[in-house]
């Protein structure tokens, strides 16, 4: 899949999703530092501008009565007639609560988003989109790690450009995901001369399309979308927009009431070039914290660094406030900084070293149970009470990573070696009486895995593992108790010869002991 995956007649993982929810900021001094605005869209204001920044609504004269009626207009792609399109249009007008969320949560975003795809002279169906990729949601993630209104997997995020770090996934953000997603729907059209074909090669990817397109010329067979073979979730893909395109050219008809939305920004961006805590540019704007993520998700932690002088978004005029308040404000503007990890260890050791609770240093980076954090990793640590103003290098914003290692599981660590014949996964786990999934973590595969000829395998035992096991005859006496090798054991010295190499922690010595030969 290229970008991501398209929502059912949007799909229940994204249904009704709404932003996380946030405690309320927290009061925290801010250092006195200038940032530069803008309109989006209307270019950046002057340092003089920058104090106050003016109330500027009177200068955007809305042209239609509203965003609905703007889209409507700009309608450019050839409808399709396919009951797929009447079906999606029935799972729509059947749940008019669903339909009533996704476009009052688009009401943020959609004037921005239409503004972008006109710009571009592109059909402003491509504005309608995400209500098929996210339900215009842009926390929104599938199964297949797509994130974002637009759906972006990790590798065509990077192809695009999209910052995927530490402490920013501009697969999440406004702004970032928008462009991204109308240059590749862009490149796409240009590849296939057809926005239908383009917009299944968006969820399938072109390669799969021009495979597909190949098929049918080879076969003397057409080649519109509804001629191609896809699979069933590309095949309804275009159906269900042209549904959504239906659903507002006339909302009267299906029995959907549209909220009212102006052909007006919904918010500002503003500039910012030192860290400031996410807790305390909400309280600066007016804003709750899940009002202000809900504007800029694509800022993961709890503060953002000023390095590469990123975008915020603001509502309209709480844009103006944030600007006066920053003003008045004294003190530190973050709480935070980054430590890079010299040498592997939990973070039971790390917040020990670091003088930090290990509880936040957890919560803060979402460290999992059970794991290390890697010699070379960065984490997000609350910055020493001594007043530093000093940000996160550029570096270090740009290029930190957060990279874990298995804890050693309690109990003597083995080296098997896998015989002519193989081994699977299973069968190590019942020889030893282990887990499978424990095998199966401690050597990065699956539990149905299978371990090549010669490869070494890796457990850990409290127990010493023995090839021969005394079995009592029932008619005989104690005296007569025999060692006798059991089925397993059989099979182990027949089939599978390997080494098992432990170390001695006397001697520190390792030893290579031939189970076949015992």
């Amino acid at each position: 899949m290229a970008a991501g995956c398209a929502a059912v007649p949007p799909s229940e993982k994204t249904a009704a999703l709404s932003p996380p929810d946030s405690s309320p900021a927290a009061s925290s001094p801010a250092l006195t530092t200038p940032l530069d605005a803008e309109v989006v869209g209307n270019g950046a204001v002057t340092p003089a501008e920058q104090t106050a920044l003016q109330d500027d609504t009177q200068d955007i004269i809305p042209q239609y009565n509203d965003i609905w009626q703007r889209i409507r207009a700009g309608f450019a792609i050839p409808n399709m007639n396919s009951p797929l399109v009447q079906q999606a249009a029935q799972w729509y007008t059947t749940r008019p609560d669903y339909v009533a969320r996704m476009t009052e949560r688009a009401r943020k975003y959609l004037y921005y988003t239409v503004q972008e795809v006109q710009k571009r002279g592109m059909p402003t169906e491509l504005a309608l989109l995400p209500f098929i990729e996210s339900a215009y949601n842009p926390n929104a993630r599938s199964v297949a790690h797509a994130v974002g209104m637009w759906q972006f997997i990790p590798s065509t995020g990077k192809h695009y450009n999209l910052k995927q770090n530490l402490f920013q996934d501009d697969r999440r953000s406004v702004l970032a995901s928008t462009n991204a997603a109308l240059d590749y729907l862009q490149n796409l059209y240009n590849m296939f001369g057809n926005w239908q074909i383009a917009l299944a090669a968006y969820n399938w990817g072109e390669g799969s399309v021009q495979r597909a397109i190949a098929y049918n010329k080879a076969h003397n067979l057409p080649v519109d979308y509804q001629d191609l073979r896809m699979p069933a979730e590309t095949r309804s893909y275009y159906p269900k927009l042209q549904a959504v395109k239906d659903i507002i050219s006339d909302p009267q008809k299906y029995g959907i009431t549209l909220p009212d939305i102006p052909d007006h920004p919904y918010f500002k961006a503003v500039t910012i070039t030192r860290d400031i805590d996410v807790s305390l540019a909400a309280k600066l704007a007016g804003l709750t914290v899940e009002e202000f993520r809900s504007l800029n998700p694509a800022y993961t932690k709890p503060v953002i660094l000023g390095a590469g002088n990123p975008r915020i978004l603001m509502p309209y005029d709480n844009a103006t406030h944030f600007a006066q308040a920053l003003q008045a404000y004294n003190g530190p503007l973050s709480t935070w900084t980054a430590y890079t990890v010299k040498n592997t260890q939990s973070p039971l050791q790390l917040a020990r070293a670091l003088k930090v609770n290990e509880a936040v240093l957890r919560d803060t980076n979402d460290i999992p149970a059970r794991q290390l954090i890697r010699a070379g990793s960065t984490v997000l640590i609350p910055k020493a009470d001594d007043h530093s103003n000093k940000n996160v290098s550029a570096a270090v914003a740009e290029n930190a990573v957060l990279a874990f290692a298995p804890e050693a599981p309690a109990g003597r660590r083995m080296r098997l070696r896998v015989g002519k014949q193989g081994d699977s996964v299973q069968g190590v786990a019942r020889r030893y009486h282990l887990s499978p999934l424990q095998v199966a973590q401690w050597n990065h595969t699956t539990e149905r895995g299978i371990f090549r000829n010669g490869q070494y395998v890796t457990i850990y035992v409290t127990h010493t593992p023995s090839i021969f096991v005394a079995e009592r005859k029932p008619q005989a006496k104690r005296r007569h108790i025999v060692r006798k090798p059991v089925k397993v054991a059989d099979r182990q010295r027949k089939e599978l010869r390997y080494s098992v190499q432990t170390n001695d922690k006397k001697t520190h010595d390792k030893k290579l002991v031939d189970v076949a030969q015992q």
